[in-house]
Parts: structure tokens; sequence; C-alpha cells
């Protein structure tokens, strides 16, 4: 089997990059080693900042976040007593919004399974191979069967106690500036880039 991008990992990071990757008709697979309802059962954090929402909107699967989800635009302080409001509107001229993680996965394996998008539950034995060379691999066992993809690049959005960090030789973090923070991913040297669709 042969696709552009293995995705290790099908929480929010992965499944957010497989629907953006998707949508610009970049080929890409995503190896979960839990089963879907597992995933669905990770209760997690439930505020999000107005970054996450475009990338949702970008990736097509924004219309229920916007039709559920309760939009803040800034919080309380209480200080010696003292309530403060602290306007992020009026700050940054931007919301955060109550959307749970839970809901931001759903949306994200229904618009894969829209899409027909290839997402691989239940993985074992998920192995990175050759991957800071030209042609890296990834080797995984599902169904009682053993399966290899090869691929152009491997994204680890499998979190820090993931394989895809212990496969790195050496794991960098994201630096973070600005609106870019770090997303689970584990970054390893890529030596070719996608073509231009």
């Amino acid at each position: 089997m042969r696709t552009q991008v293995v995705i290790i990992g099908a929480g929010p990071a992965g499944l957010l990059l497989g629907q953006l990757l998707q949508r610009r008709g970049i080929g890409n697979i995503i190896l979960e080693r839990q089963t879907a309802d597992h995933v669905l059962g990770r209760v997690r954090a439930g505020v999000i900042e107005q970054v996450t929402m475009d990338l949702l909107d970008e990736a097509g699967v924004g219309e229920r976040m916007h039709a559920d989800g309760l939009i803040h635009e800034g919080v309380q302080i209480c200080v010696d007593g003292a309530r403060h409001r602290l306007s992020f509107k009026e700050l940054t001229g931007k919301t955060v919004m109550v959307y749970g993680q839970t809901e931001i996965t759903k949306d994200l394996m229904d618009g894969r399974a829209s899409a027909g998008a290839s997402t691989v539950y239940s993985a074992q034995g998920v192995t990175l191979h050759d991957i800071s060379g030209d042609r890296p691999r990834v080797t995984y066992r599902a169904g009682g069967n053993s399966h290899e993809i090869a691929c152009d690049f491997i994204s680890g959005c499998d979190g820090f106690h993931g394989i895809s960090r212990r496969a790195c030789r050496r794991a960098r973090s994201v630096p973070t500036s600005g609106s870019i923070r770090w997303a689970g991913l584990a970054s390893c040297r890529i030596r070719r880039r996608f073509p231009r669709n």
C-alpha cells in the first residue's frame, strides 16, 4: 500500500491534519491503536481559541461547532474580593468557544468518513521505518494481518508517550510564537516537499 502521508494517532491533532490534507488533495492514512469508540470516549478540555475555530472551519467540519458551541468574549477575575472583567473581544478582537474535544473529535471523524478517507483503528504493533531517509514506511497489524504502507512523510500525532516521539532519533519541540501552539506532534526531519496542486 502507498500514500503520501501516514499519520500516527486519531486524536484531534491527527484527525485535523488528515482532514486538512485530504481537502487539499494530499493522500493520507491515519493509524490509531485504540478503537473508534475508545477515541470518542476520551473526555478532555472544552474551551477552544479562535485559531482552532478557524482551522475547524477550514477543515470543513465547523458547522455543528457554530450551532452548538457557546461563545465567550471574556472572563472575570477576582482580586481582593473585587471582580475585574477581562474582555478578550475588546483586547484582541477574538473570542473563545466552549465546545468539547469529544465533539470536535466526532466532527472530524464524521468529516473524514464523508470524504471516504482511510482511518485504521485498532492498529497494533505500529512501527516506523526509515523515518529520516528517502523511503519512509510504516508497518502494523490489524484484522489478524500484517500491513505495510510506503509514504513520503510520517506525521506523529500520537502525543508525548506515543511511538512517534520514541522513533525519532531526537525529538524536537515545536516553537511557540504568536498563534502557533504545541499540538502534541513529534517532528522528524523531512527531506522532500509536497508538490503544489
